[in-house]
């Protein structure tokens, strides 16, 4: 019984000296290259599909004024003015699954091209806006459709105005920190980032 239980104890001993030494070496070890690495980064990335880089808030007020005349005079006999007050945000950002990746194993440079930012979102928060009376009378005749109609030619007249700012080359230039960033916690530390 001696014999049996020192044959046991010694076979003990050499398979984990075995399973120690084969975790030393690196048989197991899965290798990959540099453009499937570059592929699963990318995989990341694109999985944000579109990325809002940047928000603006903001709130307005809007005059509006409808007037019935009686034709061929300047006489208005039902005259209406609102006050239209709003708020809304507009968010731009660049669209990742148009992105393209390229790792060069020489230099160790990851090269980035990315679409340039675009308007993402210009929303209206409906629920926060306010229509008052000004001034009308039993003729006058507001039409609901009039108040969406002048909400929505100022939001777009908004967006025209910030782009014309650089709102986009600012949500361009976040989007390049945030992506290089991105980039250096998985490693690369050279990153070139192109926009097209």
């Amino acid at each position: 019984m001696k014999k049996f239980a020192a044959v046991v104890l010694v076979a003990l001993i050499l398979i984990a000296g075995a399973l120690f030494a084969f975790a030393q070496m690196d048989l197991f070890k899965v290798t990959t290259n540099s453009s499937s690495e570059t592929a699963l980064v990318q995989d990341r990335i694109v999985e944000l599909s579109e990325w809002t880089t940047l928000k603006y808030e903001y709130s307005h007020a809007i005059v509006s004024r409808t007037d019935k005349s009686i034709p061929f005079t300047d006489i208005n006999f039902a005259e209406a003015i609102k006050l239209i007050e709003y708020s809304g945000y507009l968010k731009a950002g660049s669209d990742l699954s148009q992105m393209e990746m390229d790792y060069d194993d020489e230099s160790e440079k990851m090269s980035v091209r990315i679409p340039k930012a675009q308007i993402l979102d210009n929303v209206v928060e409906t629920e926060k806006t306010t229509v008052e009376d000004i001034k009308g009378n039993i003729f006058s005749d507001y039409p609901t459709q009039k108040v969406f109609d002048e909400v929505n030619e100022n939001k777009k007249q908004l967006e025209e105005e910030k782009i014309e700012q650089g709102f986009l080359e600012e949500a361009d230039k976040r989007t390049e920190e945030l992506l290089t960033a991105f980039l250096n916690t998985q490693g690369y530390t050279e990153v070139s980032i192109e926009f097209y």
